[in-house]
């Protein structure tokens, strides 16, 4: 099988109206707000920014097969709270980080073969895992907050080395992975193919099954962090973040149809939606604005790649 490699300039196509968008949200803010730029609410933006970045690079593995998966959040949900209860159990810090991560594989895998072994449609599959995941933390939990941490579980999320946030690290490294595996590896280049349904020689269930375990285990990885970061397990932790993850990759120049997108244009959209948040507070502006101006870049990004889609075809 011949499959096409994604260039360098390909990527950058779609990346740098991600990248424009967000050089002239910061420059803006930069301008407006004397305390955008400073550490503190650099390294608050950092943390913010990096667990909706995490679920955003595990969306877009999803993405690019031509599949959605809105159980992130609630998968989020559950490996936080599950680590969080075998910490307070008496559990060590590894393996109760590794339990809470191999949850969220597993219920990664049961979305792919939803997918692949029953021929459910990944919005109805994903729809259903989202009510399930998020009923079994309410079960676990008994709907109460889980406290008592130990600190040296929380200073993983809220730690630094060297002055740069524990978060801030983790998810540049995780983007690094992403793209390399994405734009170096057979895996990635069988991802892109499913996506645009060139499918000889591609062994099409296997890398399903697999995107949708690749997002579980990223939502799990979310969980934990976030779990560290609050010092506590919330049973309603993740509610939402499956659509910040979703517009994070559209923004950042994912296809909702497949095929197309990157991870450093995922993280370049989390972190136009993290800047944007953190603006707004800074500038006092109603929360709601920016629900509509998020919206707007959600719908303008979509109608650009629509527009892209039908010149390529008539070219």
């Amino acid at each position: 099988m011949k499959v096409r490699v994604k260039t360098l300039g390909d990527i950058a196509g779609r990346e740098s109206g991600a990248l424009i968008v967000l050089l002239v949200a910061i420059g803006g803010l930069a301008l407006a707000s004397p305390e955008f730029l400073t550490g503190n609410n650099l390294a608050n933006l950092a943390r913010q920014v990096a667990i909706f970045g995490i679920l955003a690079i595990g969306q877009l593995f999803v993405i690019l097969t031509g599949g959605i998966d809105l159980s992130v959040g609630s998968i989020l949900g559950v490996s936080g709270a599950v680590t969080a209860q075998l910490l307070v159990a008496g559990w060590g810090i590894i393996p109760s980080i590794l339990v809470g991560v191999v949850v969220g594989g597993v219920l990664g895998l049961a979305n792919g073969l939803l997918v692949t072994r029953f021929k459910l449609p990944p919005f109805i599959a994903t729809l259903g895992m989202l009510g399930i995941a998020r009923g079994i933390v309410l079960v676990i939990t008994n709907a109460n907050t889980i406290q008592g941490l130990p600190d040296g579980f929380q200073e993983i999320a809220n730690g630094s080395i060297l002055g740069i946030p524990n978060l801030l690290i983790i998810f540049v490294i995780i983007t690094a992975i992403a793209w390399f595996v994405l734009n170096r590896t057979v895996f990635g280049r069988y991802v892109y193919s499913v996506g645009s349904n060139r499918l000889a020689g591609v062994p099409v269930a296997v890398v399903t099954t697999a995107v949708y375990v690749i997002s579980g285990v990223l939502a799990a990885v979310g969980g934990v962090l976030l779990t560290s970061r609050l010092g506590a397990g919330v049973p309603t932790a993740g509610t939402g973040f499956e659509l910040q993850a979703i517009a994070a990759c559209v923004i950042g120049g994912a296809s909702l149809s497949g095929a197309r997108g990157s991870a450093i244009g995922a993280a370049c959209g989390a972190l136009i939606i993290g800047v944007l948040n953190n603006g707004g507070n800074l500038l006092a502006i109603n929360a709601f604005y920016l629900q509509i101006a998020i919206g707007a870049l959600i719908l303008v990004a979509v109608g650009f790649d629509q527009m892209n889609t039908r010149n390529a075809a008539r070219g």
